[in-house]
């Protein structure tokens, strides 16, 4: 059952068998796709002026133009092929992120509910034609404009279209728009526009990827600035050392130049984007789709996971499995929703007279429903039978068929609804009126019991009532969900509905399990490994959270408070000091959830929110990740969240939270390699004058280096594995500097011993009366190279060929620019012997040793109470 507001009878129920499959086929292909018309795709010109554009770049075009000018053809040369790279790189990695974006819309996109050839079928919104007729209920997104033919108290959300905050209510005869929501309630329209004849342009606007600077890259940006500075008044200071030393003017400047655009890793928002893309792709591949890219980055961090019941730790599969009545009781045998199984007394098939009383009961339930079951076809991938609607009233139709009820299959052949009142979230429950064979209306009803069994509502006994309560407590604590169903007759259709909702007779209880996952527990225990806190808020009864969360083991995991259930009512009533203390929350409604959600950010947490409803929306939009159910979940939930789980399964927010670790340890390391090399690079031009080397390094020869440390390793280290230990840490703090717990001590140590390395390489080739500027060339290229290789979290794996290729690849170009006449001759190299080589090649292993030893080297504190083994990136 959905939430919804008290019913109001529905207009006069209009059967139709829809459109035909080739009617509708023939209409698609003259007016189109139901969709918007496509945004115009980026020129390929302005994609490379953009890049052009970037002040990096725009640097080093100002090199070429001042090297040009005073005759440095060579290193002008060296310039133009690094931008060149830089701009190629820039532009195919944006036309790749758009590609993505596309994707990720096709995944995303709204489906339909359409009736055609007289069978209900769920489509993707985008086939959608004029004349289908559109069945829409709570949650759905309306998919096109639309006549409403019959409405039962439906309420839309319609502020994307006319910026009114209050829902209107639609009535039989009124239009819908595409893009309005549907609040509660729901109806069966005509479609009259599609595409871009209609307001689907607001659903288009809801799929937006707008490319906004993600938190990271915003960091990323301050350092940035702060390194400019920092790079600029040393490259002056190298500038002026070399004009007081009397070497030429624009032989200084271009070196200057160049010597900024090394020590500034102008390849890092590649970097970043690249791992992020990377981070996306690989959640897709373990069934998590990321809306937006700030949510990888976010899902390193998040400290609390706030979880539903339904669907998430459970199966989301309900089966009857007791029904009891004041006269008999009987379990029902079957899983799933496949109508196959026996209603069973004491063990044994249920008699003719055991199960008069168990189909009358079943029967009011399959009425009173919304749901349709599908049997399984060839394409199911698991074979099984499937449902459209709620799974708990998907349940109760698949019970009533295995009593054998006439009324599950065809309800609205035998018995027409007249009107309905829907669940709702106040009155809990649902009412339904059937037009019966002698002229009557009958009176369906269905609810919580503590709605339901209510002298206000029934007609029994306080003895019969008394009992009934006593069995829904014992069935509750169980586990069961538990709902009671009652009926009646009355002569003429009441309106409103609700007013047929007393004088009913008790038929009796339906207990419900959704048993948990197979892996709930161990994947629990895998967030309280990973640091993170996992919180149970559903809005079922507190016996049935208990139960739950005890066979999950989330109960009894902390204190006092930790150890029990708190009810929406006591957190409504401010009878709970501290909302975070808790574990366990149970009849929670919208408002309680944002509550809690804001008081564990209040307390600094960053909070996954996972849910599939409606009235999940605000929560999962107000945590920092909200993650919405793939399969189950509505239209408004996936809108919502920043993390789609495509496979329904709560174990997909580790995994993802694992690979959003993995993303942001490899842009600190991929810091840490590239600012170090830089900050080598300027000590080697500052020091080696003052050890008797002049010009230790020419500004070809600097980018060069850049190029082939920062363009090929470094953006191979994005691809890097996760570390062993990633998720046996706790979360990084959320105001954590980019360069924390130990990344910046690691720099300074690693920029130190390859500047060491190097000038000692460069001065034994001097001493050894060898071309020691292209020995320092080389040195400073292999202590690098041996540095990113030090800094793998896993020395030895075969998971990201890429970072050894980069490094062959590199190992061969920097080979290419000693003995390749071409680059020699660009970049002022000559052709080293044996000794020189080996002067060079040993500076790798320097870098290497010295990036394994710091990576135990700094370790930051860890919080109190925190596990494992805290691995510095």
């Amino acid at each position: 059952m959905t939430a919804s507001a008290p019913g109001r009878a529905s207009a006069p129920v209009r059967e139709t068998r829809g459109l035909t499959r080739d009617e509708a086929a023939r209409r698609l292909a003259d007016t189109g796709p139901n969709e918007v018309t496509a945004r115009r795709p980026v020129r390929l010109h302005t994609r490379v002026l953009a890049q052009l554009t970037d002040p990096l770049i725009m640097v080093l075009l100002g090199a070429v133009v001042l090297t040009l000018a005073i005759g440095d053809h060579p290193d002008a040369i060296v310039i133009g092929m690094v931008v060149l790279v830089n701009t190629t790189v820039g532009v195919a990695q944006e036309i790749r992120a758009d590609n993505a974006v596309a994707a990720l819309s096709a995944l995303t996109a709204p489906h339909a509910r359409v009736r055609r050839d007289g069978a209900v079928r769920e489509l993707p919104a985008a086939e959608v034609v004029p004349g289908d007729v559109l069945l829409v209920g709570e949650g759905d997104i309306v998919a096109a404009d639309a006549d409403l033919a019959e409405a039962s108290a439906l309420l839309l959300d319609e502020s994307m279209l006319t910026g009114e905050s209050v829902p209107v209510d639609k009535d039989a005869g009124t239009a819908l728009g595409a893009g309005t929501v549907v609040v509660r309630g729901r109806g069966v329209a005509t479609v009259t526009a599609t595409g871009a004849a209609s307001a689907l342009g607001r659903i288009a606007a809801l799929l937006d990827e707008r490319r906004e600077p993600t938190p990271l890259q915003r960091r990323l940006a301050a350092l940035g600035r702060v390194l400019a500075a920092l790079t600029l008044a040393l490259c002056v200071l190298v500038f002026v050392l070399g004009l007081v030393r009397g070497l030429p003017l624009g032989t200084m400047a271009v070196t200057a130049i160049s010597l900024a655009v090394a020590a500034v890793p102008e390849s890092l928002p590649a970097v970043v984007t690249l791992a992020l893309a990377l981070g996306a792709r690989r959640m897709v591949a373990r069934h998590a789709l990321v809306r937006r890219l700030p949510a990888v980055e976010t899902l390193g961090s998040v400290s609390v996971l706030a979880t539903d019941k339904t669907g998430t730790l459970t199966e989301g599969r309900m089966v009857v499995q007791h029904v009891w009545t004041p006269q008999a009781s009987a379990d029902l045998s079957g899983v799933g929703y496949e109508p196959v199984g026996e209603v069973l007394v004491d063990g044994r098939p249920a008699e003719a007279d055991e199960l008069e009383p168990l189909t009358e009961l079943l029967t009011v339930t399959a009425l009173c429903n919304d749901a349709t079951l599908r049997p399984a076809d060839d394409k199911a991938s698991d074979g099984r039978w499937t449902a459209l609607g709620d799974p708990m009233e998907a349940a109760l139709l698949t019970a009533a068929a295995k009593a054998g009820c006439t009324d599950s299959a065809e309800p609205a052949t035998t018995r027409p609804r007249l009107g309905e009142a829907p669940f709702d979230s106040l009155r809990r429950r649902m009412t339904t009126l059937h037009a019966t064979g002698e002229g009557g209306v009958l009176v369906c009803l269905k609810g919580a019991p503590e709605a339901v069994l209510d002298p206000a509502v029934l007609l029994d006994p306080p003895e019969a009532l008394s009992a009934a309560h006593q069995e829904a407590a014992r069935l509750a604590a169980q586990g069961y969900r538990v709902l009671a169903v009652a009926s009646g007759v009355r002569n003429d259709v009441p309106s409103p509905v609700t007013e047929a909702e007393s004088g009913l007779a008790l038929l009796g209880l339906v207990a419900l399990d959704d048993p948990p996952k197979p892996h709930a527990a161990a994947t629990l225990a895998s967030c309280r490994a990973a640091g993170i806190t996992p919180v149970l808020i559903t809005g079922d009864h507190p016996a049935t959270a208990r139960a739950v969360a005890s066979h999950v083991a989330l109960l009894g995991a902390g204190g006092e408070t930790e150890g029990h259930v708190v009810t929406g009512a006591d957190v409504a009533a401010g009878r709970v000091a501290d909302l975070t203390a808790v574990r366990v929350f149970a009849r929670t409604d919208p408002q309680q959830k944002l509550d809690i959600v804001e008081a564990w950010r209040a307390k600094g947490a960053v909070t996954a929110m996972t849910g599939d409803g409606v009235n999940d929306g605000p929560a999962l939009h107000r945590a920092d990740i909200g993650v919405a159910m793939g399969a189950r979940g509505t239209e408004v939930a996936r809108q919502a969240a920043d993390l789609v789980l495509t496979d329904d399964e709560l174990s997909t927010v580790v995994a993802a939270v694992d690979e959003g670790r993995r993303v942001y340890d490899n842009i600190r390391r991929f810091l840490v390699y590239g600012m170090a090399g830089g900050a080598a690079e300027i000590l080697v031009m500052l020091t080696g004058p003052l050890l008797g080397l002049p010009l230790p390094l020419r500004a070809g020869q600097i980018l060069w280096i850049n190029l082939l440390t920062h363009g090929l390793t470094g953006v191979a280290m994005g691809a890097e594995p996760a570390s062993p230990g990633a998720m046996r840490r706790p979360p990084r703090p959320p105001d954590q500097h980019i360069l924390g717990g130990g990344a910046w001590q690691r720099l300074l140590v690693l920029a130190a011993v390859v500047t060491a390395a190097s000038l000692g390489a460069g001065l034994a080739a001097r001493t050894l009366d060898l071309a020691w500027q292209s020995v320092l060339f080389l040195a400073l290229l292999a202590a690098q190279l041996g540095v990113v290789l030090g800094l793998r979290a896993r020395l030895l794996t075969r998971k990201n060929p890429f970072l050894p290729l980069s490094v062959l690849a590199s190992t061969l170009l920097a080979a290419a620019a000693l003995y390749v006449p071409f680059l020699s001759s660009v970049l002022e190299t000559e052709p080293l012997g044996g000794a020189g080589i080996g002067l060079a090649v040993a500076c790798a292993p320097a870098g290497s040793l010295a990036a394994r030893l710091v990576r135990t080297a700094f370790r930051g504190t860890r919080p109190a109470g925190a596990s494992g083994t805290r691995e510095l990136p």
